[in-house]
This record gives C-alpha cells, structure tokens and sequence, in this order.
C-alpha cells in the first residue's frame, strides 16, 4: 500500500468520526470530513477539509461526492441512534433513520466505488454495532438499520473484491462518546411500555459512560483499512470476543437473555 492515501469520512464532526479522521491525518493522508454544517464544527481538525452532508437528500449526497473526486477509503460513519417501542415508533422516524443511517450510505458508496474499481484499489468501512448483532429491546429501528448495512456491505463484498476493493463492517459495542445525549427518542405520553423503556436507557446510558473509547475505535477501523484483505467483520468493545464466541455455541434464547439482563430486563 502507498504511503499516501485519500480518505473520506462522514460523521467526522464528533466521536468516532472525527476519531477516524484524526488518525488518518496522523498518516499524512488527505482526509475529507463530512458534516451538516461544516462552518458550525465545534472541534476542526487541522488537515480535514469538512464537507456538506445530508445523507437524506439525494442531490447533497451527489455533490459531496463531486467534491471528494477519488477516494481511496470511504467510512460510512454518520448516522443517527434512535430508541422507542416498535409500537410507537413513528414511520416518518424509522424513514428518516434508514435514510441516514442505511440508504444515504449505500448511495455514496455506490457514486465512489466505480473511482476505486478504475484504479484497482479501495476500502469502504460501514459503522455498526453490536447491536446488529445482539438485538435489545425498544431499539428495533436502530438494530434493523444496523443490520441492513452490514448485509449490504456482507453481500457486495464479493462483487467488488475482483478489483481491488475491501469491504467490511465494523460493529463496535459501548462507547464513550456521549451518544446518549443525541439518542432520538419515541415514547408516549403514559406508554404502557414506559418502565421498561426508561430502565434500558438508564442502562444503555450507563455502559456507554463506562464504554471504550472513540479512538479505540478508530484503530480497529484502520486495522480493516490496512489488511490485504479485510474481514467482514470487525468487533471491538463490549468483550467482544468473548460474546461473539457465546453467541456461536449457546443457544440463540439465551443469549437473548443475557442481552436483555444486561439492560435491566427481564
């Protein structure tokens, strides 16, 4: 691999975006950060150029794309994190969060890879969680969106591998990065699922304060970036060998269980 690599990364306004971003200006590479706004970034990175963003607006994907012209790596990190009960999610909801978190995504790797395929070499990293893999309750919509990504990115992999491009998916579990205070949340007025609801997030909120870090993160996002042939799975935080290692060998039940246990349900 060259010394010299060009990088686009959205979400690199806060956390592990912005993670991302910094440890690849730290390479010397040419880093492009996305945001909605990149004139209100509270914490710019000198050697980031910021980039406008909306991934629910078709034309603002297109145009962040002209402006990176050809990108070597894309990290599809931007995203919103959404809770509620699947009965009372409201759909307009659920279409935003898998306009942003799934279909913005798969758009503007669709523009960039065809870039990467004519120079025989490129890495697209979706951000998941572990979520996908380990379902919680009253966060059906965030899981189901996480799930989907890491599908496409599961099932392209093979169409592009031929030409030199790595796909994979990186499913981090709790982390500090104070994504609790942005969370999108749907409960009504005296929901009969309030109780459970609010000792979930409580417990959600919890092990994200005591989570690994953003930076964390990011150095397992490069390790994909850097493998000859990165797998299709990368999972950091959360004892994440230990889980998934539980998650081959014990029964589906069960797990389901512990999951839900250590979100302070029964």
């Amino acid at each position: 691999m060259v010394a010299t690599r060009t990088a686009l990364v959205t979400g690199a306004s806060s956390g592990i975006g912005e993670a991302v971003a910094r440890a690849l200006v730290a390479r010397g590479w040419k880093v492009y950060g996305t945001s909605r706004n990149p004139d209100a970034v509270a914490r710019p990175i000198p050697g980031v150029e910021y980039l406008a963003l909306d991934l629910t607006d078709d034309a603002s994907i297109v145009a962040c794309a002209k402006a990176a012209g050809d990108v070597d790596v894309l990290v599809n990190n931007a995203g919103e994190s959404q809770s509620g009960p699947l009965e009372e999610l409201p759909m307009d909801a659920i279409d935003r969060l898998f306009r942003t978190n799934v279909f913005g995504a798969v758009r503007l790797t669709q523009l960039l890879l065809p870039g990467m395929r004519a120079r025989r070499y490129g890495r697209v990293v979706m951000i998941g969680s572990m979520l996908a893999s380990f379902p919680l309750a009253h966060r059906s919509s965030y899981v189901a969106a996480k799930a989907a990504i890491r599908g496409f990115a599961t099932a392209a992999r093979r169409e592009v591998s031929p030409f030199g491009i790595g796909v994979t998916t990186v499913e981090p579990g709790s982390i500090a990065t104070g994504i609790g205070e942005r969370r999108t949340h749907y409960l009504q007025d005296g929901s009969p699922y309030t109780a459970d609801y609010n000792t979930m997030i409580e417990h959600l909120d919890a092990n994200e304060r005591g989570g690994i870090t953003a930076d964390t993160v990011a150095q397992t996002v490069l390790k994909a970036i850097d493998a000859d042939k990165p797998k299709v799975l990368y999972a950091v935080g959360s004892n994440a060998p230990l889980v998934f290692a539980l998650r081959r060998i014990a029964p589906r039940g069960l797990v389901e269980k512990i999951v839900s246990r250590k979100h302070g349900l029964s």
